[in-house]
């Protein structure tokens, strides 16, 4: 029986989708072929294409994805709010789903309509662990008791220019010479204030204890050029502490590198046909 690969539909050619879909390419995302690409801004989609060795179509909407029946499965890395236009229009078109920005389904109304339209129309909704560690634990965790999740971000101040918290605040990032705690709560408020800076809180939240009781601090640290983030998860099982040292993007410095390598690993792990990992 010959193996057909999984055809792909690709939403936002931004760092992150263009990291995705050049791996697609080269092969290095599993059995995956990207068939079309589409980007509100139609330059970034072509500009996209043209990189490529395989040529995508480019939609002019997202019906042009929706209408074809060889994608299975339609990869999100535009925004939050990308994914409350799309998902459920997506998932009732016969087609999976990855969601890069996690920080959407925080939204309890979207994330239970998300699975009650998946589960009608027998689909899967991918997440990404994105630019964080250890989630196979505390999705192992979760099964018993967990008493207490933290998340500490600490990103330089690049990190942070256009957050809708620092603006409406009128920080000036420029200006800073020490850490400044900009946020200290649960995570549903943390990835509101920050939609671009902490989708890896609502993933975190999703694996273990829900958005309201994870808690997550955000600091703007002008002393260090990567994006850091600590995570803290007591329960019945122990303790867990993890530490992750990533590079942000050159083009995106909101956003790690390490976030677009777990959706290609990601992609791997939806054709491979032996799963590692919990």
């Amino acid at each position: 029986m010959e193996f057909t690969p999984i055809g792909a539909g690709l939403i936002g050619c931004g760092a992150i989708g263009t990291v995705i879909a050049e791996a697609i390419d080269r092969g290095k995302a599993g059995d995956i072929n990207l068939i079309i690409v589409y980007d509100l801004i139609r330059d970034r989609s072509e500009l996209l294409a043209s990189r490529l060795s395989h040529k995508p179509l480019i939609a002019e909407g997202l019906n042009d994805i929706l209408e074809r029946k060889d994608v299975h499965l339609v990869i999100e890395a535009a925004s939050q709010e990308a994914v409350r236009q799309y998902a459920t229009k997506i998932l009732s078109s016969n087609k999976d789903l990855m969601i890069m920005s996690a920080g959407a389904l925080v939204d309890d109304n979207l994330f239970a309509e998300i699975i009650k339209v998946a589960r009608e129309n027998g689909r899967k909704v991918y997440v990404p662990s994105g630019a964080i560690v250890g989630l196979d634990n505390i999705k192992s965790a979760s099964v018993g008791q967990i008493e207490e999740v933290t998340l500490t971000t600490r990103k330089p101040p690049i990190s942070f220019r256009g957050a809708p918290y620092v603006e409406k605040s009128k920080i000036d990032l420029s200006s800073l010479k020490e850490p400044l705690i900009l946020f200290d709560g649960p995570a549903r408020e943390a990835v509101k204030l920050f939609p671009q800076n902490v989708n890896v809180a609502a993933t975190l939240s999703l694996a273990g204890i829900g958005a309201d009781r994870t808690r997550v601090r955000v600091i703007v640290d002008p002393t260090i050029k990567n994006i850091i983030h600590e995570i803290y998860v007591r329960g019945e099982f122990g303790e867990i502490y993890t530490k992750t040292v990533n590079r942000p993007f050159p083009t995106n410095p909101k956003t790690s590198y390490i976030a677009a390598l777990s959706a290609i690993a990601t992609l791997r792990k939806i054709s491979e046909n032996i799963i590692v990992g919990t």
